[in-house]
């Protein structure tokens, strides 16, 4: 199974931007379609995007549409989201994680997580 791990998460103001790296290791990377996740306190996970093996094809939720951009780089075994005009509605534990196939665009397409990073938006 794939291990992850989140990294770049922190406080900004709100209109900032910031950038959430997610290192891969155990199996071959460039196989998982990957994706990004955040969970609020009191709220259920919600899937933000998703990116394809190859980083061809994308999606993204209509919250963060715009303004989030997902991509990877499979020669490192990392994925990016970065995240600009953020707002204080996103702060959240932000998650990455791994597709159980070549599906991305559902929240049951994925499964397995890595520990979380927090993301503080401060008005």
């Amino acid at each position: 199974q794939v291990q992850l791990v989140e990294s770049g998460g922190g406080l900004v103001q709100a209109g900032g931007s910031l950038r959430l790296s997610c290192a891969a290791s155990g199996r071959t990377f460039s196989n998982y379609a990957m994706g990004w996740f955040r969970q609020a306190p009191g709220k259920e996970r919600e899937l933000l995007a998703g990116i394809s093996w190859s980083g061809g094809g994308t999606y993204y939720a209509d919250s963060v549409k715009g303004r989030f951009t997902i991509s990877r780089d499979n020669a490192k075994n990392t994925v990016y989201l970065q995240m600009s005009s953020l707002k204080p509605e996103d702060t959240a534990v932000y998650y990455c994680a791994a597709a159980k196939s070549t599906y991305y665009r559902r929240p049951s397409d994925f499964g397995s997580w890595g520990q979380g990073t927090q993301v503080t938006v401060s008005s």
